[in-house]
């Protein structure tokens, strides 16, 4: 028995002492009287007998909203008192029943909408059909003894961590293809950088701020931002040569900030598979930058010229190390090889433009080749992307 207690101490002495049922007596039920019933429940639920002498219809609906499960109004006598509590027990016991039938169909209902969710990702990464799509989530599920709505919630959220990755890294490659195209103008008058890379930033960075948590992430999307902001109007007016070296240095600012989103997106997810669509997705910042530079060197005089060309070579030498560790990644497939394989191909040819910076053709093979491997990168990172290790585990 929890005996006699003051009102507002109620709740306090409710969650100490948890009695089998809360007898109360109130001769007209008020707010506070309810806000203390619905604080208690919430708190520490319990089966509650009220007797009043306040026959009110509103205040009987609100003391059943509020979980009380027996309103007794002149009613009160020893004889009675036994019956009633029984009464509010095999109400508070079927009350908790139908709430828990109801949390289970909720959740149900929760985890259907998962494994749908969950299907379309599959489908539309691997190209697969529905029946295939769950005969996946079901063999992963017995292989990790877990639920099939837990695995698809991993699906889920691997899918949405790897997607990001790979817009945030898109944002470091444009940051250079931006600079590279502006360079490539300054060579020819009728050439102006294309307005569709700018439009990529202004998409990734939108995505990007409405699928990651402001909390967590807001801050490094705002980083990103902050150089953009600058640089995007330079973009839009007519190339000047005299601010090549300020356009680049706005893009670094943005490449730097980039880099840190990517590097804090990669620490919450499956370090092995991120870290590889990070590595893929930095290639195409890589042969994006190299151009950049080797067109620079040209542009440029004296110690610029110099300093262009040293980040060229070791721009040059990242792309080298980063397709050797691509090339003996585990997480493979035969499109991966072969895209691998046409990458290394072109890489070829663009390096042999990078050791003649100033021949006539250089600019032209710089374009071509940059744009065809960042075509290949870009393949080449959706596919690591939506491979079955990235999604499945």
């Amino acid at each position: 028995m929890l005996g006699a207690v003051q009102r507002g101490n109620l709740v306090r002495e409710a969650v100490q002492l948890g009695p089998d049922v809360l007898i109360c007596h109130e001769l007209s039920p008020d707010d506070a009287f309810f806000d203390a019933i619905a604080l208690m429940q919430a708190t520490a639920p319990r089966p509650v007998l009220l007797f009043t002498n306040d026959p009110d219809a509103d205040k009987l609906a609100r003391a059943l909203e509020v979980g009380v499960h027996g309103y007794v109004v002149n009613g009160y006598s020893p004889q009675r008192l036994r019956s009633l509590i029984h009464l509010a027990q095999a109400r508070y016991s079927h009350e908790r029943e139908l709430l828990a039938k109801l949390a289970d169909v909720s959740h149900r209902f929760e985890e259907r909408k998962l494994v749908d969710r969950a299907k379309g990702i599959l489908m539309r990464a691997r190209q697969v059909s529905e029946e295939e799509a769950f005969r996946v989530l079901r063999a992963a599920s017995m292989h990790t003894n877990q639920r099939v709505g837990q695995v698809s919630q991993h699906v889920i959220a691997a899918a949405g961590m790897a997607e990001s990755v790979n817009r945030a890294g898109q944002l470091r490659m444009l940051s250079q293809r931006l600079v590279k195209l502006y360079a490539l103008a300054c060579m020819s008058a009728d050439a102006t950088p294309m307005p569709e890379s700018c439009a990529r930033v202004d998409a990734n960075l939108g995505a990007l701020a409405k699928n990651l948590s402001k909390s967590t992430y807001g801050d490094l999307i705002d980083a990103v931002a902050a150089p953009w902001a600058q640089l995007k109007p330079l973009m839009n007016e007519r190339v000047d040569p005299a601010r090549l070296a300020e356009v680049d240095a706005l893009a670094d600012r943005m490449l730097l900030q980039a880099d840190r989103l990517v590097t804090a997106l990669e620490a919450q997810g499956a370090a092995s598979t991120l870290h590889v669509i990070n590595v893929a997705g930095r290639q195409r910042m890589l042969s994006q930058r190299v151009a950049k530079h080797a067109l620079m060197s040209v542009l440029l005089k004296g110690v610029e010229a110099a300093a262009a060309s040293a980040e060229a070579e070791r721009a040059r030498l990242e792309f080298e190390q980063a397709l050797a560790y691509l090339d003996a990644a585990p997480l493979t497939t035969r499109e991966i090889r072969e895209s691998l394989d046409e990458a290394v191909q072109v890489w070829a040819g663009m390096n042999r433009a990078v050791t003649r910076p100033r021949a006539s053709d250089t600019p032209r093979t710089l374009a071509e080749t940059s744009e065809t491997l960042l075509a290949l990168f870009d393949q080449l990172t959706l596919r690591y992307e939506h491979s079955m290790q990235v999604l499945v585990g």
